[in-house]
């Protein structure tokens, strides 16, 4: 069994993160846990895991967790042991089997006689062909980071499992067999994803937000309907009070007027009959005090309102409030851009495919790269945009364009604010207030505009690159994604598939994620065989 009670947490530099956090997790439960990118999710889990300190509340934990963490790059210096945390045991197995039986050497051993044995069939079950204890983890590809990290799950045999998007860098076979473990294992999960086919074999969803958690029974298609449902009732509750708000402003004109002109006919009346200016100064004051009265009545009506509309309306979908605006590529559908043939590349000795390839790829196209890991889809992306040249066969290519974007959008630089990102895209003499607007029409408002881009979540990075695209004053002929949904929570890959469609360009996407794959329109796919 997990429990958290009351759990909080505050970031270093005082800003909140989230707080009131109350879930108790029983045996065998496996639960999914959503929310918008930078609402604490994997955050949570670091605290649940005990890698940082809760800011308030408690964690009971029947056993210590195992925790499969989203990013592997703090652990390339690592060996494979060291990683796994089973070090000081393997290193301890290796002295005793040697002959050396110091007692801290079994102290640490802690009779688990198996660890070295259970660790290597561990690794070969995840299909990390001569699994080598000693090796380290930046000689190993991303799927492999991630394999090494899930077959921890069978080496340490714990009973609460945390998984931080544990599909990551995953193949279709990896992922399947990732499914199967999830659907078979015994253990109590606690799962971030934004993997629907994973979300799905989940019976449980909580949703994390400002307000803390909120537990929605059912599958993650279960969820959705219901996020649907609510989001239904919240866009019929603004028409609503769009309504009321044009019924009040109305209410408020129509009164004015006939206010106006019973005093007009009041003030004609008095002059008629003679009234003594000093009276006529007296009614004309009551008549002004009057007429005040009544606007301030209206306004307060009307300002109520409007402060309700506003609630409202701040509790919609990013993407329905966003406005995407590419301009076009300058080359016309259908220009040949690159084309191959007979091309290899190699590392080492051994050719990187079976076959030599031979392609092409036109203006317009919507083209996914597949193959499982390790089969040369980054290697041929940068035969396509000449970053390497091919070591057999021949390239063509016509003069265009292209932006690549990788996982972790490092094409944002950490070191400078949002708007100076921003700028740096400005090649078409934008002024300030410009770039302002085209920033909040990706919702990066004006308290973003001096923030450091390392304090930004995955999705926010996405958005601000996508603005950064839109400010170009030409956009690309190319844009090419490898593996863009990989840190995205699904409210931001629905922001990121809104602007893939509204961009007319060529697009070349390397991704595991079948459905993203589908919402995009790719139209061909090319598969590649190491």
């Amino acid at each position: 069994m997990l429990t958290l009670q009351n759990l909080s947490y505050v970031h270093p530099d005082k800003e909140p993160l989230f707080s009131n956090i109350h879930l108790t997790v029983n045996r065998g439960d496996k639960i999914a846990l959503t929310g918008n990118n930078g609402a604490g999710k994997s955050t949570l889990l670091r605290v649940i895991a005990g890698q940082l300190p809760p800011s308030g509340g408690q964690i009971y934990a029947e056993v210590p967790p195992y925790y499969v963490p989203q990013a592997f790059g703090q652990y390339d210096h690592f060996t494979i042991a060291q990683a796994l945390g089973i070090e000081k045991k393997w290193n301890a197995l290796r002295e005793i089997l040697d002959g050396k039986a110091s007692e801290e050497y079994f102290t640490a051993l802690d009779d688990d006689w198996t660890i070295e044995e259970r660790s290597r069939e561990a690794l070969q079950h995840w299909q990390l062909e001569e699994p080598d204890l000693s090796r380290r983890l930046c000689t190993l590809s991303g799927g492999q980071k991630t394999k090494l990290f899930l077959a921890g799950m069978t080496i340490h045999r714990s009973g609460i499992l945390l998984l931080d998007e544990p599909s990551n860098h995953l193949d279709i076979a990896g992922r399947q067999q990732l499914y199967q473990f999830i659907e078979s294992a015994p253990a109590t999960i606690l799962l971030v994803s934004h993997d629907r086919k994973l979300l799905n074999r989940l019976q449980t969803v909580c949703e994390l937000d400002k307000r803390g958690l909120t537990a929605y029974g059912g599958n993650y298609d279960f969820y959705i309907t219901q996020k649907q449902a609510e989001q239904q009732a919240l866009s019929q509750d603004i028409q609503s009070k769009e309504k009321a708000l044009r019924k009040a402003k109305e209410k408020e004109r129509e009164t004015m007027e006939r206010q106006q002109k019973l005093d007009a006919r009041g003030k004609g009346k008095q002059e008629k009959a003679g009234v003594a200016r000093i009276m006529m100064n007296t009614l004309r004051n009551n008549a002004e005090h009057s007429t005040a009265r009544t606007k301030q009545v209206h306004a307060e009506k009307i300002g109520g309102i409007s402060q309700e509309l506003q609630e409202l309306r701040a509790a919609l979908p990013d993407i329905d409030k966003m406005k995407f605006g590419f301009e076009h590529s300058a080359l016309h559908k259908g220009k040949i851009l690159f084309s191959a043939s007979g091309i290899n590349y190699n590392y080492g000795a051994r050719p990187l495919w079976k076959k030599p390839l031979t392609l092409q790829i036109s203006s317009g196209e919507r083209i996914a790269l597949k193959g499982q890991n390790g089969s040369g889809k980054t290697t041929l992306i940068r035969l396509i945009t000449g970053v390497l040249a091919p070591r057999a066969g021949t390239v063509q290519r016509t003069e265009s364009s292209s932006v690549y974007i990788d996982q972790d959008y490092s094409l944002v630089n950490n070191d400078r604010s949002v708007y100076e990102q921003a700028q740096r895209f400005n090649t078409g003499a934008l002024q300030e207030h410009e770039i302002k607007i085209r920033l909040s029409r990706f919702l990066f408002t004006s308290e973003y505009w001096n923030k450091s881009c390392n304090r930004l979540s995955g999705g926010e990075r996405m958005r601000l690159l996508l603005c950064c695209l839109t400010i170009s004053s030409q956009a690309p002929d190319i844009i090419i994604l490898d593996e863009p949904t990989n840190n995205l929570d699904i409210q931001n890959i629905g922001i990121l598939t809104a602007a893939v469609n509204a961009y007319e360009g060529t697009l070349i996407v390397v991704s595991h994620d079948e459905d993203f794959l589908e919402q995009v329109h790719i139209g061909r796919s090319i598969l590649l065989v190491s």
